[in-house]
């Protein structure tokens, strides 16, 4: 545990409390311990004046202003040896001292030391003061911003991560592919750092930028990179930080972030995960009275509210702005909104060369090969895709990254973990037709994409691959486009059937027929592509906050049920008779190609296309 006086303070004040009553209780001094342990034996006053005739008393000290007695006595029933003997004296023996000088006694009289005014004064003063010191103590460090275990007077304070010129080392040449949204902020800290350019003709600074987008994308590193651009105080926050299980405290510290702002404008705040304390209003149970949405109310009047905040501007992050509420969206409060995207083939090849920089790549690696293999790809993925390929060239003791370890690292981010290759077995055979027949109908379909791949080596969970080269567009597909697709996610079920027959058809083809099913029902409830008319009978946008599949039913009589069940079956039908068709068509080819697949385990997806066009025409791809 890292020492600090607070921790050693913390775990000092118990023992303290328990000390002081330990002390209390059985170290204070008394006078009555004063002689405990002087004499071994205890005599009566009567028999002490019977040993005083006798003459058998030596010595008499004495004790306690008179209350105690220790003598020297000597005696037959002493064993004629001498013996100190405790003796405790009356209140008033005046006759005691006459009768002691009469007999010539060695006399000795010893005053009471008074120490117990000094013990009492520790014991009394002395713990209670430095108790009460080290609570001061704690308190005074538990009202600042340092944080640590003494938060109990701090609940309600911000716990921004505030910066006049943050050095996050990251500016916006390090941020790639996002190109638009880059624009946008390079607009702001203009603004920021030379206002009047803008104030000239009227335009004012906006208040709030709400950056969305997909996880990975770069929203985060913006912001970043604004920080590291804009000499102006940063304030960082995530929006959990906000809410607690303690009533007002999380609208408190959105009224002490402000403050703080306020006291430092111009400035910028960043929230990061807004969607935390930004949600819709009254879409819990029991009311609007709970505490996130009390934090919200006063994010809302804080950002645009009868006190203006000049010269502060927040800008937040959020992959889900479905849920956000429509008061925080609007204009005087997050003025614009940037749609951060996955970025095209440009801005993969640009985020690449980012990346690329502090790693030791041969010389022969084309990265706008690797743009063009990772479509779908977001910035964080691209970054992950390097360094798994960096880790896999340090395993294998390279000094230099290969297009082969990029290709393993790909397959990996895609796919999972490389498994054991199969033996060569009946399971190995089927599972090469399987994938073969993924791959031949793809191939011989002109709406398809092109295959990159066919493998046998396992991945994950699936025993086998097929990867094919998605498009750049995904955002417009065609109905024939969605057939191909159907009839390419057949075509392992189907070459299983004609190759194997009904009986051996296996559970391989679970995922693929998931697949089928969702993209036929699509085709007949959102897109109208069915009988049934251009009709969208369920909304693409569920509710989240009554569970993604609940609250979309119900849109539409039974007798439309029973109808989309019956197109979706239509589809399906129809699909799977084409894709029978093509595999017993192309049945000599596809034993070809197994063969070659089960000796070679990976074929690549030109070397596939070459074999094809040996015994039939490929279709020229759209």
């Amino acid at each position: 545990m890292k020492f600090s006086w607070k921790n050693l303070l913390l775990w000092s004040l118990p023992i303290l409390v328990i000390s002081f009553f330990i002390w209390q209780g059985f170290f204070a001094p008394t006078t009555n311990e004063t002689n405990n342990n002087i004499a071994n034996s205890r005599m009566t006053y009567g028999r002490f004046l019977e040993y005083l005739d006798m003459g058998w008393v030596k010595k008499v000290d004495i004790y306690d202003n008179g209350h105690t007695a220790i003598i020297e006595a000597i005696g037959p029933e002493l064993g004629n040896r001498v013996q100190k003997i405790r003796v405790e004296l009356p209140a008033s023996a005046p006759e005691l001292i006459t009768k002691l000088k009469k007999n010539n006694i060695d006399l000795d009289a010893h005053p009471t030391k008074n120490n117990t005014a000094i013990w009492n004064l520790v014991g009394n003063i002395f713990f209670p003061l430095l108790l009460i010191t080290s609570l001061a103590f704690l308190f005074r460090r538990s009202n600042s911003t340092t944080g640590g275990p003494g938060q109990a007077m701090s609940f309600g304070k911000s716990k921004a991560l505030f910066q006049i010129e943050a050095k996050t080392g990251i500016v916006f040449d390090d941020v790639a592919g996002i190109d638009e949204a880059k624009e946008e902020f390079e607009e702001i800290v203009t603004f920021l750092k030379k206002p009047e350019y803008f104030t000239a003709v009227g335009a004012k600074i906006p208040k709030g930028v709400l950056l969305i987008g997909p996880p990975g994308t770069g929203k985060t590193l913006l912001a970043k990179a604004i920080a590291g651009e804009a000499n102006v105080p940063f304030f960082s926050i995530s929006g959990s930080e906000f809410v607690e299980m303690f009533v007002g405290v999380g609208a408190s510290r959105v009224r002490d972030l402000f403050k703080k702002a306020k006291e430092n404008a111009p400035c910028i705040v960043f929230i990061d995960e807004i969607d935390a304390v930004g949600r819709q209003r009254g879409t819990g149970i029991g009311g609007g009275n709970d505490e996130r949405e009390q934090t919200l109310n006063q994010l809302l009047t804080e950002m645009d509210g009868f006190e203006g905040n000049t010269g502060i501007i927040v800008i937040a992050a959020t992959n889900r702005a479905d849920i956000l509420d429509s008061a925080l969206l609007r204009p005087g409060r997050f003025d614009r909104q940037v749609n951060v995207d996955i970025p095209d083939f440009k801005g993969r090849l640009a985020i690449l060369s980012v990346h690329a920089k502090n790693k030791k790549i041969n010389p022969n690696v084309s990265l706008s090969i690797i743009a063009r293999r990772t479509p779908g790809f977001s910035g964080a993925d691209l970054a992950n895709l390097l360094n798994e390929a960096a880790i896999l060239t340090a395993r294998q003791r390279k000094t230099e990254i290969t297009l082969q370890e990029i290709d393993k690292a790909i397959d990996r981010i895609i796919a999972g973990m490389e498994g054991t290759a199969l033996i060569d077995s009946k399971s190995k055979r089927l599972i090469a037709y399987h994938e073969i027949g993924h791959a031949i109908v793809g191939t011989l379909l002109k709406d398809h994409e092109n295959v990159q791949k066919v493998t046998l080596i396992p991945r994950g969970q699936a025993r086998g691959l097929t990867w094919f080269t998605p498009s750049e567009d995904q955002s417009l597909i065609s109905r024939s486009q969605i057939k191909a697709r159907i009839m390419g996610a057949l075509g392992g079920r189907a070459a299983e059937e004609i190759v194997f027959g009904d009986s051996e058809i296996t559970t391989g083809a679970s995922n693929d027929l998931q697949q089928v099913t969702s993209m036929a029902r699509q085709m007949v409830t959102r897109f109208g592509m069915s009988n049934i008319g251009p009709l969208s009978l369920e909304n693409a946008d569920s509710n989240p906050f009554l569970g993604r599949g609940m609250g979309s039913s119900g849109e539409y009589s039974d007798e439309i049920a029973i109808k989309i069940d019956k197109q979706i079956q239509d589809i399906v039908q129809e699909c799977h008779k084409k894709t029978i068709e093509i595999i017993k068509n192309n049945r000599v080819i596809i034993d070809k190609l197994v063969d070659i697949l089960i000796e070679k385990e990976t074929i690549d997806g030109q070397e596939f296309r070459n074999i094809i066009k040996q015994y039939t025409n490929i279709p020229q791809k759209s």
